[in-house]
């Protein structure tokens, strides 16, 4: 059976990046996003929102959690990954669908907005590596 998992996603950061490190040192970082559908149903035209869990690993989820902050727009290129565990009060199985991110690409900030610490002559936001294998030519 073949099976194809890719996820991509531009939206905005719903809360700053939460990161964390594993016993073997490598960097988690962990946050949400807020995807925006706009539809027209009959005349009006309506907003719906979805709201995504992202998990990024190693070196790109520590540039997320020095360079992003809440509100933020990135663009997340990843796959589905479902968690299941057993909720240790109630007993009962839990399981959450979150995008692991492979690469995130920091968008432009829009105008009026600083970094974080607000001091707008900071550093530029490094590009997120590029691994090789994922370009077609």
């Amino acid at each position: 059976m073949i099976s194809f998992n890719k996820v991509i996603l531009l939206g905005n950061l719903t809360r700053d990046p939460e990161v964390r490190y594993l016993p073997s040192g490598t960097a988690v970082a962990s946050f949400a996003i807020a995807v925006n559908r706009r539809y027209k149903q009959g005349d009006e035209t309506k907003d719906e929102v979805s709201y995504i869990d992202i998990v990024v690993f190693g070196k790109t989820a520590e540039n997320c959690g020095q360079y992003l902050n809440k509100g933020d727009a990135i663009l997340v290129d990843g796959r589905l990954q479902q968690r299941r565990w057993d909720d240790k009060e109630s007993g009962q199985k839990r399981s959450k669908v979150e995008v692991v991110a492979q690469t995130v690409n920091f968008m432009p900030k829009r105008s009026g907005q600083t970094p974080r610490g607000g001091d707008s002559q900071s550093e530029p936001m490094p590009e997120p590596p590029v691994d090789e294998g994922d370009i077609p030519f």
